[in-house]
């Protein structure tokens, strides 16, 4: 999967989902889905993934095994540059992965917005838009 985002190729990435395959975000804020159902909602959010973010290296990458044999845990970091400002970033990630007949099953993604929106140069609309819910 990580290979396939590095060249950008979001149609086979989505192509790694059971058909009735999760994403799920917990920690998603702002408009970030907390949950994509199906191959499908998953190619739909990735589809402009290539437009916002341009991954350019994993510079870390360990996959944990877990007692359940289709399941591990990978914890990864992502570096490369937000296409809005050109400015470089280095996103952490911990992801716990289920496989199904080859297939992801379930991808659990423990992301920080507060990075990513600093990432993508829109951290004060991230907090503004936090705020007003609170509010």
């Amino acid at each position: 999967m990580i290979e396939l985002m590095l060249v950008k190729d979001m149609n086979a990435v989505a192509d790694l989902w059971a058909p009735d395959g999760i994403a799920e975000f917990p920690f998603a804020a702002g408009s970030a889905p907390r949950i994509l159902r199906g191959r499908e909602e998953v190619r739909a959010y990735l589809a402009h993934y290539p437009e916002l973010m341009d991954m350019k290296e994993v510079a870390a990458l360990t996959v944990r095994p877990m007692e359940q044999t289709d399941t591990v845990v990978v914890e990864w970091a992502a570096t490369g540059r937000t296409v809005a400002t050109s400015q470089p970033y280095r996103l952490d990630y911990i992801v716990v992965l289920t496989v199904r007949d080859g297939l992801i099953a379930l991808f659990r993604d423990y992301w920080s917005p507060l990075s990513a929106a600093a990432a993508a140069g829109n951290l004060a609309g991230l907090i503004d838009l936090l705020e007003k819910r609170a509010a």
